[in-house]
This record gives structure tokens, C-alpha cells and sequence, in this order.
């Protein structure tokens, strides 16, 4: 089996279930030792890295509630104990920023708290990550932000989760301007809708299914495994020549 990720280092934040569990199995199957966040659901988080390890691959699991901007560096002391542990160094290799919470949140029912909430998970978490692995990062390395397809066509009952989207995407434009002289590329994936648990409930209602499939072009919700692939190839070899992009993942979300 090829195994392009050989020898490096991840971490995906938010990865005990949906897209994050999708992306830290697929990293860790390409052979890379992969590092998980979760927050409330340590069963997912456990039961991830028993999936990853059964497989042949690597992966650890750390606590981290990014809701409170104290998390951030006590999550990267943690990472660089496991690392050195492990590889003998702290060196990341890829980031994938993927973390979230409850975005669906109206406009009429958002209170200064729920925008606190969503932007310190969506939009402060990542850009503090960033900035703490910026010695850790290797020349060459990867950072890859989990966006949506709501930043550029807005949902209107979550407003503050497609505005935080947004700016996500902004960021990764602006780290790879930042970091290109180091040859690390930033790049962003923008899933469409997507068949996780978290919307589990919404696919129950054959009606609301058939409304969005079709406004997707691919007529059908994606697969978490299918926005996995994308990350891999950003975080591969052969994604080196990409950087500054929001690649849409959604299967054609109203074109």
C-alpha cells in the first residue's frame, strides 16, 4: 500500500466524529502520525483512534475546548510531548483547522453569547492555532482550513457561521502570502452538504433531502471520505503547487 504521508506529523482538530474523524483516518492511512482534538465527545475521540490504529496507523487523541482561549497553549505543550515522545522532535507537518460547533443559529435568535461561541471556535481557534504552530511548522508544510460552501453563497439561518466561513477564507489567503517564502501552502476546503451525525435529524425529512439535492448539481449529499480526499491531496506531494485557494467540495452546491 502507498503510503505518500510517510514519516510525517498531522493535527485535526475536532476529528472524534463527521469530516474531522474522516480526515484523521485518511491522513493516518497515507501514514502519518495523527494527532486529534476533541472536546465533548472523548467515546468519539477513542473510538476514532481505535479505528486508525486497527488500520495500521498512528494517531493520539488530546482534550481541547476551544471556546476558551486558554486551550491553545496548553493543547500545543501537550502536542509537542507526544510528538517528541513519538518522533524524537515537535515538528508538525500538516494543520487542518476542521473544529466546530452548533452553527445553526438565526439571525433574529443570536445573542452576543451564541456569536462569541460560534466566532471563538470557528474563527479565534484557528487563527490562534496558526500562530502557535508557526515555529512547529516545517518548510514545506501544510495548513489546510475546513471552510463551507456557505461563506460564499450565505445560509440564512446561520449567519454568523457563514460570515465566520468567510473570513476563514480570507485567513487562508492571507497565511499564504505569509508563509509561501517557508514553502508551506494554506489552502481551504469548502464541504457542501455533507452526511454526517450532525445533520442526522434534517435527513430524516424526505421533503427537506429532496430540496437540497436538488439544488447540488451531483444530486445527492457528499460522503465525509470524499472531502477527506481532497484534504489528502492538499497535504501530499502532489499538492505542493496549490496555495491561497478555497477548493468547493460540495458536488455543484447551486451553481
Amino acid at each position: 500500500m502507498d503510503h505518500p504521508l510517510k514519516g510525517k506529523t498531522a493535527l485535526v482538530t475536532g476529528a472524534s466524529r463527521g469530516i474531522g474523524r474522516a480526515i484523521a483516518e485518511r491522513l493516518a492511512r497515507d501514514g502519518a502520525t495523527v494527532a486529534l482534538t476533541y472536546n465533548a465527545s472523548k467515546s468519539g475521540a477513542d473510538e476514532a483512534v481505535a479505528a486508525i490504529e486497527n488500520a495500521g496507523g498512528t494517531a493520539f487523541a488530546i482534550h481541547a475546548d476551544l471556546v476558551d482561549p486558554a486551550t491553545v497553549p496548553v493543547l500545543f505543550d501537550t502536542l509537542d510531548h507526544e510528538f517528541t515522545k513519538r518522533n524524537g522532535s515537535k515538528t508538525l507537518d500538516i494543520l487542518v483547522n476542521n473544529a466546530g460547533n452548533a452553527g445553526w443559529i438565526g439571525f433574529k435568535d443570536s445573542t452576543p453569547a451564541s456569536w462569541d461561541t460560534l466566532m471563538a471556535v470557528y474563527l479565534r481557534a484557528p487563527f490562534f492555532i496558526v500562530q502557535a504552530a508557526m515555529d512547529r511548522l516545517a518548510d514545506d508544510g501544510r495548513i489546510i482550513n475546513i471552510s463551507s460552501a456557505a461563506a460564499t453563497k450565505p445560509v440564512t439561518t446561520a449567519p454568523i457561521y457563514s460570515m465566520a466561513k468567510a473570513a476563514i477564507n480570507t485567513l487562508t489567503h492571507a497565511l499564504a502570502a505569509e508563509l509561501g517564502p517557508r514553502g508551506i501552502t494554506a489552502n481551504a476546503v469548502a464541504p457542501g452538504f455533507t452526511r454526517t451525525d450532525a445533520n442526522a435529524a434534517f435527513r430524516e425529512d424526505p421533503a427537506l433531502v429532496k430540496a437540497v439535492e436538488a439544488d447540488i448539481a451531483l444530486g445527492r449529499f457528499g460522503e465525509p471520505s470524499e472531502i477527506a480526499a481532497v484534504v489528502a491531496f492538499l497535504a501530499s506531494d502532489d499538492g505542493h503547487w496549490v496555495t491561497g485557494q478555497t477548493i468547493e467540495a460540495s458536488g455543484g452546491y447551486k451553481l
